[in-house]
Parts: C-alpha cells; structure tokens; sequence
C-alpha cells in the first residue's frame, strides 16, 4: 500500500512524479519525510530527492502516517480513485456507504453488520487494501470536503462544519488544527462571488478527457417529463434528501463539474455531492478503459470518435429500475412518456426556485418512492398490466428490504435477486447494476442495440452468445463498451 520511492516496482510512480504527470492526479499520494506533508503527483513544488520520498495509495494512508495535506496542490482537489480499483467487494460497498455519511456518527459496528463481516475483519481489509482503517477513510474525506467549501464557498464556519458531518464547531476546528496547523478562518482563502440566492456552487473534478456533451444527450433522450431537464448544456433534477426537496444543476466548468445546489439542507450537502459523483461517473480513469477497450479495433476507432466516454448514473436506483421495466420492448421516447405520466399522477410538488431559469424548464416534481407505488393504478396510463405488476413487485422488494441500490448487497447478489422478480430478465438486472451501483463490467449482452453496433462490420449480426464471448476480453470496463457502442444510437441503452 506504501512504497519507498526507491524500492522495486516503482518506477511508473517515480516517472510520473518527477514528469507532474496529470494521468496519476489521485492515483496515488507523495509524502515527503523532510516537511512532514503530503501532496499530489502534479505539485508545483520543487521536487524532492528520491529519498525522502514515500508513495501512499490514498490520501488517508498519507494522513493516518502523521503527515498533512500540501496547501499548495491541495489534495482534497485531486479526482477520485474508482473504489472498484484495487479492492475487494466489501472494500468497495463500504466505500460507498461511508461516502454517503455512515461513519459520520463513527460506529463502525454498524457499518460492518450492514457489510455482513466483523469490525475487526473490515478493519484488515481497509488496511490491506486502501492502507487505512474506515474511520481514517471518513475522517480524511470529511476533511477534504471540509476544506474544498472553506475555498470555494462563503459558508460560515458552523455551517462547513455540519456539512461536513462533523458533530460540533469544536471537533471541527480541532481536526483542522491538528491536521493543518491552522484553524479553519485561517485557511479561508477567497470569497466565493456566487450570491447566496443563486445556491451554493461547489467544483467536482474529474479526470480528462471527459465527455461531458455526451452524457447530456444520453440524459437529455431519457429525461423524465417534470423530474429531469437538459438545457442550454446544463443538467437539471429534482432531488429529495433527508425529507427536503432541491434541485441539482449542473454545467462543465472545464475540468471541474460545477454542481449548484438549490433548496437541499446543509447537512444533505455531502451526500449530494457524492451521488452527483456517480450520475456523471467523475472518478472513471479513462486512460485505463482506453487501455483495454482499445485491444479491440472495433472499439478503438470507437474510442478515437469519443473520447472521454463516461457511464451515465442516477439520482435513484429505485427511479432507474422502474424507468427500465417501463423501457422493456418499447423505444427510449415512449419509455420516456409513460416515466413522465407515472410522475405526474404519483409524484410530490417540488416548488423550487431556480434562478435565471424559466419555471417550465425547471425540474417540478420528485419521483414518486416506492411506498407510493406499491398498490398504485398504471393501467390508464397507457402502462401494460405485465409491466404495472412489476412495478409493484419492485416496489414492494425496495419497502420491504430485498433490494437494496444503497451498496450494502454483493453485486451478483442484488442481480438475482432483481431477476428472481417476475417481469425482470438479466438485461434489466445488468442495466440497473451498470447504472445505479456503478458496476464497471456490468454488460446486458442480449441488448439489440448492442449487436446492432457491428452491422456494418460483419455481414450477420452478432448472436448474443457471440457477443458475450467478444466482450470477455473488455473486462473490467464492458459497462464503457456499451456505452461506446450506444453513443452512435439514441434509441439504444434503456
């Protein structure tokens, strides 16, 4: 998890430390022994001898060895690392939960009887594979979000400090005291020049390149009618957290997301971002899908079209799946009309104003949760009884706990039992894990647009069978393939 800058091995870490090379931003951390700091492979810094020099997988690695962020490149600035990277499954589901705030109270029994393991046996699986404990992992990332609204906001300090899942102002300041030297007026940069009626604007970084255009037609074919909205390329959407409605705006600020939260609490701020993260899959590394998509020349030329290809997320598994079932043997537009019906008659008002955009182009209503579904009438709406029926069979597996998009089920188990659902096939079981638990190798092999992509290249079209053995040597990144062979069809891809 840790190396010595001269041990074997080491080289690519070396290089790409000494070349500032942005391909690694996050990858991997510098600690250097003489300053007692830690900082990103891009630092502007003069670099230090080879030495003196320490590499740590993550930023809590670095901190949990007693050294503090660098002020200067700002390590809670790097893109993400993709938690499947390197991990073990329970690694990666407890990564997720943790992001979504569920160490914020620091009871890592809970989270580990929600894993299905022992404290202690998750205790060692964050140490072998991330080279720090969970708390470590909670404690470093409430920190650096910490530190990013300090920067970037003018949130008052007692305020950063909720968001930030600290319980008081007093842990706050002492966490920034300990791990900066500073308290946290101190590190206050800037004035942030949003007004605060515009929403709070905070950055998202992502690795380049990115194709940001891309996702927004992918979104823009299946917005829901009244819960999503594409505009003047931006992305638009009701969310509910906590029991309060917002609205998430989004637009490419160039290397940065910039993500403006309108109407959402505080406290919801950090989970919000965290799922934001995921809808347009911020912490993919593309040079590593481009790596091995492109052994395939099909794909190549694919990637050369496109690059910067991202997985396209969700706000809501729950939301995803049933826009799925409604999409099952009927084209991307009519799914769309029959997901807007379902959330104009089910849906909750969502009265919130965004400014500088018209109402009628602003996200109205939140899609209705399960609970409302449950014994909800569809047949008028043009939805046929099958698909109505299993609606409600979905619904009533989400209330009563069977299925569960928040991380806490194995990803094959969460596909068995979606498709142990009548009316669920393993292309819906795929398309949801591809989409709302961010499975990279998920690949719903019998999709027609899919095969449909090689038309052009073979004089028959591929057999699933065919299509299923071609795809074995995409793996880990077949979830990218598809979105690949999709991008060139909007009637494809749900």
């Amino acid at each position: 998890m840790l190396r010595n800058s001269n041990s074997s091995g080491n080289d690519i870490f070396e290089q790409a430390r000494l070349s500032r090379d942005a391909r690694f931003d996050g990858r991997f951390f510098i600690a250097v022994k003489t300053t007692g700091i830690y900082c990103r492979p891009i630092c502007p810094a003069n670099a230090p001898k080879s030495e003196n020099v320490t590499f740590y997988q993550t930023a809590a690695a670095a901190g949990e060895a007693g050294y503090r962020p660098c002020l200067r490149c700002r390590p809670e600035c790097a893109p993400g690392t993709p938690a499947w990277e390197g991990t073990s499954t329970t690694v990666q589901r407890g990564l997720r939960l943790i992001a979504d705030g569920a160490l914020d109270d620091g009871d890592i029994e809970h989270l580990s009887d929600r894993l299905g393991v022992t404290s202690r046996h998750l205790r060692r699986l964050f140490n072998k594979h991330l080279g720090a404990s969970p708390l470590a992992v909670a404690h470093t990332q409430r920190l650096h979000f910490a530190k990013r609204l300090i920067d970037q906001t003018t949130l008052p300090m007692v305020d950063i400090a909720i968001a930030a899942g600290f319980g008081s102002t007093r842990r706050f300041n002492d966490a920034f005291r300990n791990t900066y030297g500073r308290t946290p007026r101190d590190l206050r940069r800037r004035k942030a020049v949003a007004e605060p009626s515009a929403g709070l604007t905070v950055q998202l970084p992502y690795r380049s390149p990115f194709d940001f255009l891309q996702l927004l037609s992918f979104f823009e074919a299946r917005a829901i009618p009244g819960v999503e909205v594409v505009h003047d390329k931006r992305y638009l959407r009701s969310v509910t957290f906590d029991g309060a409605h917002g609205v998430i705006d989004l637009h490419d600020g160039g290397g940065n997301v910039l993500l403006t939260v309108h109407g959402a609490g505080t406290r919801s701020l950090l989970p919000i971002i965290q799922r934001v993260r995921g809808i347009f899959d911020l912490d993919a590394s593309p040079d590593d899908v481009s790596r091995v998509l492109s052994r395939d020349s099909f794909l190549k030329r694919e990637i050369r079209k496109r690059p910067g290809i991202r997985v396209p997320g969700v706000w809501d598994g729950f939301e995803l799946t049933v826009r799925a079932i409604l999409g099952q043997q009927v084209s991307v537009a009519a799914a769309t009309t029959l997901s807007g019906r379902l959330a104009k008659r089910y849906g909750e008002d969502c009265q919130i104003v965004v400014p500088g955009i018209d109402a009628e182009k602003t996200p109205a209503l939140i899609f209705p949760p399960p609970e409302k579904l449950l014994r909800a009438r569809l047949g008028d709406l043009g939805i046929i009884r099958s698909r109505a029926d299993t609606i409600r069979r979905v619904a009533k597996g989400v209330v009563e706990g069977d299925i569960s998009f928040d991380g806490t089920q194995d990803i094959d188990e969460f596909c068995k039992s979606l498709v142990s659902i009548k009316g669920i096939g393993e292309w819906t079981a795929q398309y949801v894990a591809m989409r709302a638990l961010k499975d990279p190798d998920a690949f719903p092999d019998s999709d027609l647009g899919l095969l449909r992509a090689f038309d052009m290249q073979d004089r028959e079209r591929l057999k699933p069978r065919e299509l299923k053995q071609r795809a074995e040597a995409w793996r880990p990144w077949r979830a990218y393939a598809a979105l690949l062979l999709w991008s060139s069809d909007k009637n494809s891809g749900g």
